[in-house]
């Protein structure tokens, strides 16, 4: 889809911020979370806001459309101009004519931000209908239009699908399709390529960059990655602590950046390789024929007319010490295997821990294992409970295994926090109360507090910038020579697997493509699937 060559982009700023502050209120405190960001966005310009975790970079974005937690949050000063319509203070049936129609938002965390009650198709649906006047039939077209420009496979059968059927890199294309259904002037992606593998990374951010041409849409890019930052925006804003440190054309700014924080952050690369391990120690985990299927039912009897070979015929080894890397695109198996082999799903096939064949057990005889094999999930917003304290959530299969006492598990939380980097007297705070990177690792507490032998890490990094992806591989990387743990890392980012993994396995449509130790496979790949993913991260790294 791409632009008339004879197409003209209007000119003009679409999109002012001056002077923007937001500040919570948290308790009887103000917390500034923002402080006089301005900046300007033309139409078909793409800009870049970048910088850690915590930054203020998504809040910056979210105020934009008024989506804060108003009046919890509040803007103490500023302007947002929406082509010279002020923003701020804007009554909400006026908002409701911007939201979704003019300006669209790609957000973060698409299973949080996804309605589990509806399929995608009909959510898609949605926002069409309450900014169209459009007929039925044109709708449902105009959905296989929309699944077929974000390479949904098989766009018919998805969009009957729930959020909770489809893999993270799909659920993150549904929230593309939804957020470009109206061809909106402004576009806000927050992270719009977080659970994507690079290859599909680069398709995305073409399409976006196609129809961008095609409609003079502008675009503002929040994201931490900033090899898809330097290839796809013309401008970046850097942010630290709240502020704007740093503006410009983006190539100028990452060939001479002035500010320290820049420089830091420019350089940041998850670096080093896995920690020493031990070749001749006994194999901790073992699958043999692993089969993961999923029944397709259709219907009133719902009876089975197939299935989905999610993964197949599936043979691992992993040492005791040793960290085996799992890649692949999005839909390949990767997390299915990491799920079989915790008994979370169903499966077929041996699977031996620790010289104990555990694929027949049952729930009861399972539980002791429990505490011996754990996982830190992809989104930890959505595996840590609103409801509950992070002292709570790290102490909880303490208490579940009977560990010790209330003092006893109090020392441990303690413990495992600081083991992880976290400020212990922040324990009876609640996980909306902190960073991306901070509830990454208090997943990883969690996890670490049952002394396991085997943790299985699902995209720990995903949704982490640079410098923190690498702080998280330091932090992993210390843990397994301290703990000698054993991991089995499971990532699109193969920057990350390099940096941490002894062995890999390369997954395509549920079966492995390529297996080797790390420098078998990056020098000397033999599958082209492989070499695909390989040539699509070196390409990143240098342009």
């Amino acid at each position: 889809m791409n632009a008339p060559d004879n197409k003209t982009v209007p000119q003009g700023n679409v999109l002012e911020v001056s002077n923007l502050s937001v500040n919570f209120k948290v308790y009887n405190d103000l917390v500034w979370a923002v402080k006089h960001v301005g900046f300007e966005l033309k139409r078909g310009e793409t800009l870049a806001l970048v910088g850690e975790s915590g930054c203020g970079k998504t809040v910056t974005a979210l105020s934009i459309l008024q989506l804060l937690p108003y009046p919890i949050a509040s803007h103490p000063g500023g302007s947002i101009r929406i082509d010279g319509h002020q923003i701020i203070h804007m009554p909400i049936q006026e908002l409701r004519k911007f939201r979704g129609n003019r300006v669209s938002m790609i957000f973060q965390e698409p299973m949080t931000s996804l309605n589990p009650l509806h399929t995608v198709g009909q959510q898609i649906l949605e926002s069409l209908y309450l900014h169209r006047r459009i007929s039925h039939e044109s709708a449902n077209k105009r959905l296989i239009e929309l699944l077929n420009m974000v390479r949904i496979p098989d766009p018919e059968e998805k969009a009957k699908a729930y959020p909770h059927e489809l893999s993270g890199g799909q659920r993150q294309r549904i929230m593309i399709a939804m957020a470009l259904a109206n061809e909106p002037d402004i576009l806000i992606a927050d992270e719009p390529t977080t659970a994507l593998d690079v290859t599909i990374q680069a398709q995305i951010l073409d399409l976006l960059k196609s129809l961008q041409k095609r409609m003079g849409m502008a675009i503002l890019l929040v994201s931490h990655d900033l090899g898809l930052v330097r290839r796809y925006s013309d401008k970046v804003s850097i942010m630290s602590q709240g502020e704007i440190v740093e503006s410009g054309p983006t190539e100028h700014v990452f060939r001479r950046p002035s500010h320290p924080y820049s420089k830091q952050l420019i350089d940041a690369e998850p670096r080093g390789l896995a920690v020493p391990a031990d070749a001749g120690a006994p194999v901790l985990l073992e699958t043999n024929q692993l089969n993961v299927w999923f029944p397709i039912k259709k219907g009133i009897l719902a009876r089975t007319v197939d299935y989905v070979k999610a993964v197949r015929d599936i043979d691992i080894r992993v040492k005791s010490g040793h960290t085996l890397g799992v890649v692949g695109e999005s839909g390949s198996g990767k997390t299915t295997l990491g799920l079989a082999i915790l008994r979370l799903i169903r499966s077929k096939g041996v699977i031996r821990f620790n010289e104990q064949r555990i694929d027949h057990l049952n729930l009861k005889q399972l539980r002791p294992l429990r505490r011996e094999i754990q996982m830190v999930f992809q989104d930890p917003y959505g595996s840590l409970s609103p409801r509950m304290s992070i002292a709570e959530i790290v102490g909880e299969g303490y208490q579940i295994h009977r560990l010790g006492n209330a003092e006893k598990q109090e020392e441990a939380v303690v413990k495992a926090l600081m083991e992880v980097g976290i400020d212990p007297a922040s324990r009876h705070r609640y996980p909306h109360e902190f960073s991306g990177g901070q509830r990454q690792r208090i997943a990883i507490a969690r996890a670490l507090i049952l002394k396991p032998k085997l943790i299985v890490l699902d995209e720990p990094t995903s949704a982490l910038d640079r410098t923190v992806q690498s702080q998280i591989v330091d932090l992993l990387r210390t843990l397994q020579t301290q703990y000698r743990l054993t991991y089995i890392f499971i990532s699109h980012d193969l920057s990350v697997v390099k940096a941490i993994s002894h062995d890999l396995i390369v997954m395509k449509s549920g079966k492995i493509m390529e297996y080797g130790t790390v420098d078998q496979v990056f020098k000397d790949p033999q599958d082209t699937y492989t070499q695909s993913l390989i040539n699509a991260a070196f390409f990143r790294q240098i342009h």
